[in-house]
């Protein structure tokens, strides 16, 4: 039975205004998640355990939308097998002024992994390798994690158990921590970013002067941080142990 003139008025106005425009916008979605919103890059660093994911940002004339963090990329992505099996338990966010520099900083029961990237300012990630039998123990990584409201994508850095982590700032800033352990004051500890033992031959040049010129300068340290133990003492404390390449 066939329809009217009338009736296919009715249809035609149904599907023009329901029908196409919830499809048209259910491909656009689609199509934004699957060109912008994703993982685009994952980059090992010198020491190979530290990872950078650049994941993407969907721009317009408004500004940007980005989903910084699903699981799903994470443990389907070839390039983060290392993070298949991580579970993040803790996000923590720290403010810090312009100048200040945090670590170094570690803990053990339980272990935990930091994500961390730049939410807001330019600030520099720091990464020591503190696994006993380990090539690079005691080299210290230095990476720019600043955030671009401009750019086209932002950056995750990976610092796995086994290495002291820090920053320092260069403007203000504010980070976000993704933590694979919840906080244990029992069980943590720290190495003084101005230990002289540090091996800083792997980091980038540019960035080793800009850390020494902050630190000859006005930098901001909490006392702990400042008065916190050197390498080669932390070496020869039996906690350090916890800690095998």
């Amino acid at each position: 039975m066939g329809l009217s003139s009338g009736g296919w008025s009715a249809l035609y106005f149904v599907l023009a205004r329901y029908i196409i425009p919830v499809l048209s916008f259910a491909g656009q979605s689609l199509k934004m998640q699957e060109r912008d919103v994703k993982i685009e890059h994952v980059e090992s660093l010198a020491i190979p355990e530290l990872k950078v994911i650049r994941f993407g940002r969907f721009r317009d004339q408004r500004g940007f939308f980005t989903e910084s963090y699903r699981q799903g990329d994470l443990s389907g992505h070839p390039s983060t097998d290392l993070l298949r099996d991580v579970r993040f338990v803790q996000i923590n966010e720290s403010f810090s002024r312009s100048g200040v520099v945090r670590g170094l900083h570690f803990q053990w029961n339980p272990y935990m992994g930091k994500l961390v990237r730049a939410v807001r300012g330019h600030v520099i990630d720091l990464a020591l390798d503190i696994r006993i039998g380990s090539p690079t123990l005691g080299k210290v990584l230095a990476r720019d994690i600043s955030d671009d409201p401009e750019s086209n994508h932002g950056e995750w850095i990976w610092v796995p158990p086994g290495f002291a982590h820090g920053i320092f700032c260069k403007t203000d800033c504010v980070l976000e921590y993704l933590c694979s352990g919840e906080y244990n004051a029992e069980c943590e500890s720290g190495i003084s970013p101005l230990s002289p033992e540090l091996d800083w031959s792997l980091c980038d040049a540019d960035l080793k002067e800009a850390f020494d010129a902050l630190i000859t300068g006005n930098a901001i340290l909490s006392e702990k941080d400042r008065e916190a133990v050197t390498l080669t003492t932390w070496l020869r404390d039996s906690r350090s142990a916890h800690f095998i390449f």
